[in-house]
């Protein structure tokens, strides 16, 4: 398995440059086509009533196209500079759909975390998490808080035995295979629990020769799984935090598992998620 189409996601943020240097960067080391999706936050497209409304409406789209222009000239500006395979892709649409149908033709998303600092990294509530559950790719996020200086050189897996963990495993083994240090983590929720087994991931990762070591620990008092991977990757130089997305629908919302929730808005380090 390789990643051969990668696809990011370009929005009108700060972030968003960052996004795609990222994304070409990566394709180079899998020699991968990079798709570039521009979706933004559709409100400026509501219904309008009366003629000073109407005028508003005119400028906002103006000014969005001038935007998205924009958006389009560095994305292939950058492409060129990378000497890869692009294209540009501003559909239109209810962003997640759009979102996730043209995920669905990705070998893997490039996200990037929601900055409230920032009115350009919003797209639609909880855009993120719900490309991630409902598009069936895996995605890597990358944090707000700057610009990747390494990525896929020392990798911790989060693991609990679950379906989505083992999804997420399988799914980031080109990052791994190139990894110069993996470690397989479970987290105990309560001293008396029996960790997962973490050596049999290790073994199996072995086979697709990737060698990893493996632990378990438990959480301090008060502290979520989520906040004690995080801690646990800041304490190795962690530059990548892999593991599963949890979360089911309810009638009108998306309601995340814990550490899913901790992590997309809290991480301050690259995640690879699937679902």
């Amino acid at each position: 398995m390789t990643y051969k189409t990668l696809l990011v996601h370009i929005d009108d943020s700060r972030h968003s440059e960052a996004r795609v240097d990222f994304a070409f960067d990566l394709a180079r080391k899998f020699d991968a086509h990079v798709v570039g999706l521009y979706v933004v936050c559709q409100d400026l497209f509501r219904p309008l009533f009366n003629r000073d409304e109407s005028l508003k409406l005119a400028e906002n789209e103006a000014q969005h196209a001038e935007w998205r222009e924009s958006a389009q000239e560095m994305f292939l500006d950058v492409a060129r500079r990378a000497g890869a395979s692009a294209e540009w892709r501003a559909p239109g649409g209810p962003a997640i759909d759009v979102t996730a149908l043209h995920a669905r033709h990705a070998d893997l998303l490039v996200l990037g975390q929601y900055d409230p600092d920032d009115p350009g990294s919003y797209v639609t509530r909880n855009f993120v998490e719900d490309v991630v559950m409902s598009s069936g790719v895996p995605a890597v996020i990358l944090p707000r808080s700057g610009r990747i200086n390494s990525f896929g050189d020392n990798v911790l897996i989060g693991w609990d035995g679950g379906r989505e963990a083992a999804r997420a495993v399988a799914d980031a083994l080109p990052i791994l295979k190139r990894a110069r240090f993996v470690e397989v983590v479970s987290v105990q929720r309560h001293e008396d629990d029996e960790a997962p087994a973490g050596i049999d991931v290790a073994a199996y990762l072995d086979r697709h020769q990737v060698r990893a070591s493996f632990s378990s620990m438990g959480r301090a008092s008060g502290v979520n799984t989520g906040a004690t991977l995080l801690s646990k990757a800041s304490a190795v130089h962690a530059d990548l935090l892999v593991l599963g997305a949890y979360g089911h629908t309810r009638t009108f919302e998306r309601v995340l598992g814990g550490v899913t929730r901790t992590m997309i808005e809290a991480m301050p380090l690259p995640v690879l998620m699937s679902h």
